[in-house]
Order: structure tokens, then C-alpha cells, then sequence
């Protein structure tokens, strides 16, 4: 119980310290841009109120989970295809790789004209631009599988499906998760920048709209938030990892043990 505590202090020390560093250096600021962060913090209470909670962050939350879960989905079956078959790989591995270039801005005019503006069109972004780490992951986890353990599934009769479900995903799962982690990043980006071109409402939507009609305080205050959205999709991200991954912190420890 200690060591968690102390754990969680040492994670809190660098945020907090930042925080007031941020704190005492605003406090003296006089340009208009760059307000005191308390004067930030009370613009940032009076601009999220439940009405501005429910019109502008609860569609942005639920384009950013049914993104992101496309997302895990399409890039872990996409990802064990590609590591299971190395001549779907080495077929597939051109496009992979022009789609994975392809800056998401730049395919908005289309998702506008395929799905139109609003959720779906949002939904699609997402979900393109965060499957390509989790892809990518999921089929290095696949091809790196232990083959020790998977030439004794096969001399004890394990059926192939049973060696995916037991013995290659469990494998490859920290890679999942690692390009999980690294996805997040790339669902909160693409929320915020579909919210700023092709939506009229959301966290983007705000913050554009705001700096249009120079509203400083709000302008902080939509950039507050979204910090805070990602963090929190992190987080979750972080404790689905550590429950998934139980055996694998406890077989490493045993390890280091022996």
C-alpha cells in the first residue's frame, strides 16, 4: 500500500509542479493572450456549464469512444491477418503503408461527401487514423509468438483456433496495448481537427469558434478540456492495460525472481 501511494505521489509531483510553476509565472502576465491562470481556471468554470457539458463535450466524447473502438477492433483483426500470413502481408503491405501516410486532414472533403457532416463522418476519421497503430502493433505482436510454445500446442493437438485464442493473442497483447496507448493520441487529434473544419459542434468546434471571435478565455478553457479528455482516455486506456496484462507483470516478476 505504501509503495502505490508513493507511486502515485511521484506521478503527481511533475503535473503539480508544472501547474505552479504555470501559476506563478501568469500571475504577473499583462498581455491579453496569455492571461493568469487563475483568471483561466474561473473562465473555465463559467464556460463549462451543463448546457456547453452536454452540447459541445458529450458529442465529442461519444464520436472519440465509438471512433476509437472501430478503431481497436478493425486494427486487431486487421493485425493478426497480417501476422498469421506473410503473403497477405507482403500483398497488402504497399496500401498499408500509402493509407498510413495519408495525413487525415487531407481526407476530410471525402468523408464529407461519403458520410456527410456530423458524428459518422467524425466516427470515420477516428477510427482510420487510431487502427494504424493497433494494426501495426498487433501484427508484430502475432509474428513474434513464441514458437516454443506453439510447436508444443501442435504436438499436443491444439487446434489452430485454440492456439490463436491461448497462445498467440495472450503473446502479442502487450504490443496491442502499446499501440493502444500510442493510438489515443492520434483519435483525440483527429476529433478536435474534424470539430474545427467539417462540424458544428465539440470540443474543436469551441475552441475555433472562440479564437474567431477572440474570446481568450474560452479559446483556454476548450484547450483545457481537451488536455483533460485525453488524459482521461489515457487513463482508461492505461487501467484496461494493467487489468489485461495481470499475467504478464506477474510472469515477468517471477522471472526476474528466478
Amino acid at each position: 500500500m505504501r509503495a502505490k501511494v508513493s507511486h502515485l505521489l511521484t506521478g503527481l509531483l511533475l503535473p503539480v509542479t508544472l501547474l505552479a510553476l504555470w501559476w506563478v509565472v501568469s500571475s504577473r502576465s499583462s498581455t491579453p493572450y496569455y492571461p493568469p491562470l487563475p483568471e483561466i481556471l474561473r473562465g473555465f468554470r463559467a464556460v463549462w456549464t451543463r448546457e456547453q457539458l452536454t452540447s459541445e463535450l458529450v458529442p465529442s466524447l461519444v464520436s472519440l469512444i465509438v471512433g476509437f473502438v472501430v478503431a481497436v477492433a478493425v486494427g486487431v483483426s486487421g493485425g493478426v491477418a497480417l501476422g498469421l500470413s506473410d503473403r497477405l502481408r507482403r500483398d497488402v503491405r504497399p496500401l498499408t503503408e500509402f493509407l498510413r501516410a495519408m495525413p487525415v486532414v487531407a481526407l476530410i472533403p471525402i468523408a464529407l461527401v461519403l458520410f456527410g457532416p456530423g458524428m459518422r463522418m467524425e466516427i470515420a476519421l477516428i477510427a482510420f487514423a487510431a487502427c494504424w497503430p493497433i494494426l501495426v502493433s498487433t501484427a508484430d505482436g502475432v509474428r513474434a509468438a513464441d514458437e516454443v510454445m506453439l510447436n508444443t500446442a501442435r504436438v499436443f493437438g491444439v487446434s489452430s483456433r485454440r492456439q490463436l485464442m491461448y497462445v498467440v493473442l495472450p503473446g502479442a497483447m502487450p504490443q496491442v496495448m502499446a499501440g493502444a496507448r500510442i493510438a489515443v493520441a492520434a483519435a483525440v487529434g483527429t476529433m478536435v481537427v474534424a470539430n474545427m473544419v467539417a462540424s458544428s459542434a465539440g470540443l474543436g468546434y469551441l475552441v475555433i469558434s472562440a479564437q474567431q471571435s477572440f474570446n481568450v478565455i474560452e479559446t483556454w478553457a476548450g484547450l483545457l478540456m481537451i488536455g483533460i479528455v485525453g488524459s482521461c482516455m489515457t487513463s482508461a486506456v492505461v487501467l484496461i492495460e494493467r487489468f489485461v496484462l495481470r499475467w504478464h507483470r506477474q510472469w515477468r516478476a517471477q522471472d526476474v525472481d528466478t
